[in-house]
Parts: C-alpha cells; sequence; structure tokens
C-alpha cells in the first residue's frame, strides 16, 4: 500500500472543492483497504472511504485522517437462469461505463441510470435513482469489509434495507462498512424502463418501441441539457449532482400545504409515495423559494440548466457551497414548512 501525506481533495471531487487529505492512499486490493484501517487505528485517526469523488463536499479544512480511495477493479459474468445475467463488479469500477456495457450487450435493468458519475461501489450507499429506476431493483447482494473485524460481510438485497436514496450504509451502519462488490441481475433482452415522464415524452411521436440503446442515449441527451454529464468545459456541471432530496411528506400535510398555497396562484406538484404520501419536487420547492436557475451567491450558485445543482463557478470554497445550501434548505422551510436534506456526503466538517 503506497500512502501518501497532504493530498489536494478538490481535484478528486467533481465539485471541485476542499482542503488536503493527511494521508491518501489508493485500495487496488481488498489488503489494502485492511493495511489502511490498521495504519489509522495505531495512530487514532478517522477514516473516510471515497469512490469517484461524485457526491462529495470537502471541507476547506481537509481531511485530519485517512482517506481510502477505493480503486478495486473487475467484472465477472454467470448465468442466473431464466435469461437472467448475474454481473459482479467490483467496487472501483466507473459506473457509467458498467452501465455502457451491459446496454450495449442487451441486458436490461440499468439503462435509466446512464450519465451518473462514480464508482459501483457508491451506488448502493444511497440506493441511486433516476428516471424512474434505482440501483435496488437489479442488485441481488453485495459484499464488503466489516470496519471492526476487517473480515468480509454479505449482504442481501432485504439485507441492504434500501429505500428511497437510502440505505443501511448512509443511515444505521454508516462508516462500520467498505463495500468492494456489487452483484446485479440483468435481463438479456429485456424491455427498457419507459416510467419517467421526461423519457415518455421524448418517446411520444417515436413510430417504435425504443430499443435500450436509444433510451440510454435520450437519458444522457436529457443529463446533458441539465448539465448533469460531466463535461470538460461546463462550468455548471462542476456540481456534486442533485444536491436536495425530493421530500416525500405525508398526504394529510401535502393537502394542507396546497390549500394554503392555491389562493397565492401556486399548484404545489407531486407524486404517489406509498400509501399516505406524496414527493414534493425539490427542484419547484428551490425555485418558488426564490432561488432560479443561473443564481449565483459569490462563486458558488446554482445551475443555470438544473436548480438542484450547487455548482462551484470557478473559485468557490467549501464554505461558500455549504452557505447556499444552508441559505436554500432556511427559505424553504420558512416558506413552506418542509426541511429539504442532502445528497451529497460532507467530509471533514
Amino acid at each position: 500500500m503506497l500512502l501518501l501525506e497532504q493530498v489536494p481533495m478538490a481535484a478528486l471531487t467533481t465539485l471541485g472543492v476542499g482542503g488536503r487529505a493527511r494521508y491518501f492512499c489508493e485500495a487496488r486490493y481488498e489488503d489494502d483497504i485492511r493495511e489502511a484501517i490498521v495504519f489509522a487505528r495505531e495512530r487514532g485517526l478517522p477514516v473516510f472511504v471515497m469512490g469517484g469523488g461524485s457526491n462529495l463536499v470537502v471541507a476547506d479544512a481537509g481531511f485530519p485522517g485517512v482517506v481510502v480511495k477505493i480503486a478495486l477493479m473487475g467484472i465477472q459474468q454467470r448465468s442466473a437462469g431464466g435469461g437472467r445475467v448475474r454481473f459482479s463488479v467490483a467496487a472501483g469500477e466507473d459506473w457509467d461505463a458498467f452501465v455502457a456495457g451491459t446496454v450495449q450487450s442487451r441486458f436490461a435493468g440499468l439503462e435509466c441510470l446512464s450519465g451518473i458519475p462514480g464508482t459501483v461501489g457508491g451506488t448502493p450507499i444511497q440506493n441511486v435513482g433516476a428516471y424512474g429506476q434505482e440501483v435496488s431493483e437489479t442488485i441481488t447482494e453485495l459484499h464488503a469489509l466489516d470496519l471492526d473485524s476487517l473480515e468480509r460481510v454479505t449482504f442481501s438485497n432485504a439485507d441492504c434495507r434500501f429505500s428511497y436514496r437510502s440505505s443501511r450504509f448512509n443511515g444505521e451502519d454508516r462508516g462500520l462498512y467498505v463495500i468492494t462488490m456489487v452483484d446485479f441481475s440483468l435481463l438479456l433482452g429485456g424491455k427498457p424502463a419507459l416510467r419517467y415522464p421526461d423519457l415518455q415524452n421524448y418517446f411520444r411521436t417515436s413510430p417504435a418501441e425504443p430499443t435500450l440503446e436509444e433510451v440510454r442515449a435520450a437519458v444522457l441527451h436529457i443529463r446533458r441539457q441539465k448539465s448533469m454529464v460531466i463535461t470538460r468545459g461546463d462550468k455548471d456541471s462542476r456540481s456534486a449532482g442533485s444536491f436536495f432530496k425530493n421530500p416525500i411528506i405525508a398526504q394529510k400535510k401535502y393537502e394542507r400545504l396546497a390549500a394554503t398555497l392555491a389562493p397565492h396562484g401556486l399548484e404545489l406538484p407531486s407524486y404517489a409515495a406509498g400509501e399516505g404520501f406524496r414527493k414534493i419536487p425539490a427542484a419547484w420547492l428551490v425555485e418558488h423559494a426564490g432561488f432560479a436557475k443561473g443564481y449565483a451567491k459569490g462563486s458558488a450558485g446554482i445551475s443555470s440548466r438544473h436548480s438542484l445543482a450547487i455548482v462551484n463557478r470557478g473559485a468557490a470554497t467549501a464554505a461558500e457551497i455549504v452557505a447556499l445550501k444552508d441559505e436554500i434548505q432556511q427559505r424553504v422551510k420558512d416558506k413552506f414548512g418542509i426541511e429539504l436534506q442532502t445528497e451529497p456526503v460532507f467530509v471533514g466538517f
């Protein structure tokens, strides 16, 4: 294991803010992870495990412990019967490259998750989802290291306790495990998922049912329009992706809020989110709280194409990013009585 000192973390993230890691290593093997954990324990240092850096906000002071970047590689596949194939994918594999390969080979199940930056190991943690699909729909099990015992453990889909943008790994078991491999079950020749309104509208005039590759292309097109694909030279894509989760509120609370807003000419949009609950688009709340696309506050701002993306306009500090986040959350709470929850992981705060 090669351990480096005082490594700048900003360049390792898509948002591009943050200070230095006291120690940093790239773990290409499970034993590298174990060595790093033992090194930290012996010195009483905290440990942070990172993937592709696409969902991180690193403090300006950096991280005072050991940062372990997961770089485990490898993909294996085997028949699972019934036209299904099981893919065992190492946590360090690039997520979108893996999705692109499955789509090209005509495996359905991940096509709507195209264009999402980061690594495979990060996707189960927050149950990554987009355009009507979530990774929890195709994950059969995952493998991890228990950071207490440093032994391998396996979790079934049910064990992971997936819910909307959540799992046990960013909930009650945050920081207790390092995901090393994820198993997916995909259907060869399956039909693409067309559940999301944006995709349905995209193919509304199409004379034939779209292929998996056409759906992937459509998702990439829609994401690029919102600067949600990392593109060199596009300042709007210097972000951590969607910064806020779509809040889920009780049906009765939704009805009261909708009734309050109606006299002001505002119709509160919502989607069903299980019996007795409604999901409110966070983007609508942000915009109607007074934060238009393109809003700027110093070097931090909101994407000109996507109101949920807080962006670094070139020289933003982590403090500026957090200040803007706090301002948005407070104004949404004051106006709508809803507390927006953040999606990124905050490191070193």
